[in-house]
């Protein structure tokens, strides 16, 4: 089959199109061929080997995190999909490799598509369906009325964090540029604050909850809106000591992470507030707990660009880019 895989670590050049073998379809799993594949930062981060300490893939290893498109053959063992279903998936970390035309993705990760969606606006949730999903829901279990800032609201995550923090009954604040502000407005956000004009942490307080996909200054700064008790949860900053352990990583690994998320841990006590890292994971079941929001028209998917399957380098040279003007870029196979 074909593909886009990585073939060394922090080279552009690194990843290559070419065929690979078709892939094993265990007991438990169902082969899908995929459709469209949405093109996120963590693909990026691996081609350039950021999370090579917590993702030890062995090279070459084909890229992609989320697709939309249809079984083509189960396993022995499954029973929630047959062949021909329209489905949608993040695969398990250890399982990655959308940008292909076929995938075997174990049958607790996959979820029947929304049947109000394309292929391509299918393929732009998974990810930033459930991060927003383990975040809000999971994580910080929002009430009606609390008030949550979702950063970056015209991004891939922002687009669905507010509309998910809307639905749950929250009072939403978000960032984004001028150009977006209308967008997030009537993705649902009560307060906007265009970061061309302002500074967040001037106009926003006493929030309950920053989840956070930017990092660095902005998390720090983050920590300023919360009301005592209220926590920030990051996609973006150092991980902890409890990723780590979430991992199963080495005791050794652990303290690094535990070091790494020193500094804010410390700034976040200090305020009387705590810091998390996130890194979302696969889950079918949240995915079909979704789906009723978004066949109601709810959440609605945003893309930016679909690209063709060829063209994946430029979609992620795209994206690095800061191009993308709002939503998710998209692959689509041809």
């Amino acid at each position: 089959m074909r593909a886009f895989t990585v073939e060394r670590y922090g080279d552009k050049a690194g990843v290559r199109a070419g065929e690979v073998p078709d892939p094993e379809v265990g007991a438990d799993d169902v082969l899908v061929r995929i459709h469209a594949a949405s093109v996120n930062p963590l693909d990026r981060m691996i081609r350039d080997g950021e999370l090579k300490a917590i993702l030890p893939y062995r090279l070459p290893v084909v890229l992609g995190n989320d697709l939309a498109g249809i079984v083509v053959e189960v396993g022995a063992a499954v029973t929630r999909f047959a062949v021909g279903d329209e489905v949608f998936a993040r695969p398990d970390k250890d399982r990655i490799g959308t940008f292909a035309e076929l995938i075997a993705v174990h049958q607790d990760d996959v979820a029947i598509k929304p049947a109000t969606l394309t292929m391509e606006e299918a393929a732009s949730l998974p990810l930033v369906a459930l991060t927003s999903w383990q975040a809000l829901v999971e994580r910080a279990n929002i009430q009606p009325g609390q008030r949550v800032l979702v950063h970056a609201g015209s991004g891939g995550l922002g687009t669905i964090a507010i509309q998910l923090a809307k639905h749950l009954g929250a009072h939403v604040a978000t960032t984004t540029s001028t150009a977006n502000v209308d967008l997030v407005k009537r993705l649902g956000a009560d307060v906007v604050v265009d970061y061309k004009k302002q500074a967040f942490e001037t106009v926003l307080h006493d929030y309950d909850v920053v989840l956070d996909s930017l990092g660095g200054e902005t998390l720090l700064k983050s920590l300023d809106v919360l009301k005592p008790g209220g926590q920030v949860i990051s996609v973006s900053g150092p991980p902890d000591a409890a990723f780590g352990r979430e991992l199963g990583a080495n005791p050794v690994i652990r303290l690094v992470m535990s070091a790494l998320s020193s500094r804010i841990r410390r700034r976040a006590r200090r305020r009387n507030v705590t810091y998390s890292f996130l890194f979302m994971k696969a889950s079918g079941d949240q995915l079909r707990e979704l789906t009723p929001l978004i066949e109601a028209g709810r959440i609605r998917p945003v893309v930016d660009t679909v690209f063709s399957f060829e063209s994946a380098p430029e979609a992620l040279e795209y994206l690095e880019t800061g191009r993308a003007k709002a939503g998710k870029v998209v692959l689509k196979m041809t």
